[in-house]
């Protein structure tokens, strides 16, 4: 008999991408698991950890995706994105370096993953206000042009992290839920009272897909 953290109505799989250092695997610790580890390392490869909400009355069950930013780790990409629904680009308010890298960031993105994910700019580490190298205006502007949400956060404080993964989830569900209904005015909808593991069909092997069962087209 499944456990508790089998039961959902939604699995929606979300990629965390930014520069390494920008505390990616924090956000995804805090999240997750209520931690905060101030001396992580970079992430070797690729992690993920699972986490539910309820929105509108269903379970939504993310499955987060964390890797290193380091260029080395970049053949992973394809992998990485496949089935992606949503995602966090995150970069550090302190290192304006690494905002200056959202750009490749975001194109990479496009380039890989599915056109009609939803992307969150996120800048981390808030909490550093006082070293501040991006202005919020800034990062705002630049959102508003490349068509993303934004937020800062601060995975050391907590800062935002639960509202920007709910923001996103939330969102996600909005365009999913409302897939349905447009699709069930034209037929019975198969998915009524079943759990919705919304997947991208690929032509690599199925068993990396049933793995990482995530997200169809929107």
């Amino acid at each position: 008999m499944g456990n508790k953290d089998d039961e959902y109505d939604y699995l929606f799989k979300v990629v965390l991408i930014g520069d390494s250092g920008v505390g990616k695997s924090n956000l995804l610790s805090r999240f997750t698991r209520n931690e905060f580890n101030l001396e992580s390392k970079s992430t070797i490869g690729v992690e993920f950890a699972t986490r539910s909400i309820q929105v509108d009355a269903k379970t939504i069950k993310a499955q987060i995706w964390d890797t290193a930013g380091q260029e080395r780790y970049r053949a992973i990409t394809s992998a990485y994105y496949r089935g992606a629904v949503g995602a966090l680009l995150v970069y550090d308010i302190a290192k304006h370096l690494t905002y200056e890298n959202v750009e490749r960031w975001l194109k990479e993105l496009r380039d890989h993953a599915d056109n009609n994910i939803v992307i969150m700019l996120v800048g981390n580490k808030s909490d550093l206000r006082h070293l501040r190298a991006v202005p919020t205006d800034e990062a705002k502007a630049f959102s508003e042009k490349n068509g993303l949400s934004f937020i800062e956060t601060s995975a050391l404080d907590s800062t935002n992290v639960e509202v920007a993964f709910h923001n996103i989830l939330t969102e996600i569900y909005r365009i999913v839920s409302q897939k349905q209904i447009n699709d069930s005015q034209n037929e019975d909808d198969p998915t009524d009272g079943k759990a919705v593991e919304v997947i991208i069909p690929s032509t690599s092997n199925s068993t990396t897909n049933k793995q990482q069962g995530c997200c169809k087209n929107l």
